[in-house]
């Protein structure tokens, strides 16, 4: 892609969500939405492959169906109770719908069908970006309307996420299909925790991104989009497979990795408040993803190459990727969790 349609676009995509950051009404909300979606189909659709293409498609048409949404119900607010603001959203009807319309353009189960489909179809760059950057806008207006919302739906939505999300990893070979699962679930974890304490849903979502960022660019350094060619992946570089499955293990929430402080934050919040039950679920549906993330770490460590794989052997080329944005977010993926503490200081603040 031509360098300056590519600085275009992205500088597009940034206006899109500090626009809906920046805004208070609903249609400086939706423009910003709209902003980010058509700045993003371009570069999914770059590859010019028949996976590509139906990917943008399909995501083109659930972001275009979750903002037709959006503007229904911020419309039928304002015609119902007279107010355009985002804070002011108290009709149950078009509550609800927002929270549903997020929730597609999320990802949130039960909308979730088309993330891992699209995320399939794109190359592992774009991938990242979709999975981090396209998260931001629709979290923020979440994070404005979640009090207003029934606390009931938002629990419902958050336990069926990491279930769907832990259940529906567990028989893939596709690295993207992995990763797109463990999205749904990490996001389930956030939404779950919205309306107590959205202080650990912005730091459970800012590890997140930390984290999913470092898987993403080791797989894009390894060149490895199935199980079975990650399994080659050591005798390249071990020092890179042998922190690539700390990274994995930290998504999946081990101790005493940086993923294990928001899981913990926030199970210890649900029983604060009384939810138990919720707290047990939660750690039960984290244990389904734990086991495709260790099924990972199995194939990145514990195989050793030659043995029977249908993968190929890549050839030994001069390395010329820049790895120091890898270096810097592994480091944060594996050891933040000594920074507890002051974490906890900041968030009573």
């Amino acid at each position: 892609m031509n360098p300056y349609v590519l600085t275009i676009l992205l500088s597009s995509l940034g206006l899109g969500t500090v626009l809906t950051f920046a805004s208070s009404h609903w249609l400086l909300a939706w423009m910003g939405l709209e902003i980010n979606t058509l700045a993003i189909i371009p570069i999914m659709a770059q590859q010019h492959h028949p996976r590509a293409i139906e990917a943008t498609t399909k995501y083109f048409l659930t972001q275009a169906t979750a903002a037709a949404m959006i503007l229904f119900a911020s419309t039928t607010n304002a015609w119902l109770m007279g107010e355009w603001e985002i804070h002011q959203l108290s009709h149950p009807l078009a509550t609800t719908t927002v929270m549903l319309a997020l929730a597609l353009k999320l990802g949130l189960a039960p909308v979730h069908f088309w993330l891992p489909e699209v995320l399939q179809g794109l190359e592992l760059t774009t991938g990242l970006i979709l999975s981090t950057w396209q998260k931001l806008a629709p979290f923020a207006l979440m994070i404005q309307v979640a009090p207003t919302i029934n606390s009931s739906l938002l629990v419902a939505i958050g336990l069926l996420s990491t279930l769907v999300g832990g259940w529906g990893g567990l028989n893939q070979t596709q690295l993207r299909k992995i990763l797109a699962y463990s999205s749904i679930a990490h996001l389930g974890w956030m939404v779950l925790i919205l309306q107590f304490a959205p202080s650990l849903t912005l730091l459970s979502l800012s590890l997140y991104i930390i984290m999913t960022s470092s898987a993403f660019l080791t797989l894009k350094t390894n060149n490895a989009l199935t199980i079975n060619t990650l399994a080659t992946s050591w005798t390249k570089s071990p020092t890179l497979a042998a922190l690539a499955a700390l990274v994995l293990l930290s998504l999946g929430g081990l101790p005493p990795l940086s993923g294990f402080m928001p899981k913990w934050l926030i199970l210890q919040e649900l029983t604060k408040q009384g939810l138990p039950l919720s707290a047990t679920l939660t750690a039960m549906t984290a244990l389904l993803s734990l086991y495709f993330y260790l099924r990972l770490c199995y194939a990145l460590t514990l195989t050793i190459y030659p043995n029977t794989l249908t993968a190929t052997a890549p050839w030994r080329l001069n390395f010329t990727m820049i790895t120091l944005p890898l270096s810097i977010i592994t480091i944060l993926a594996l050891g933040l969790l000594p920074l507890t503490p002051a974490v906890t200081a900041m968030l009573a603040l």
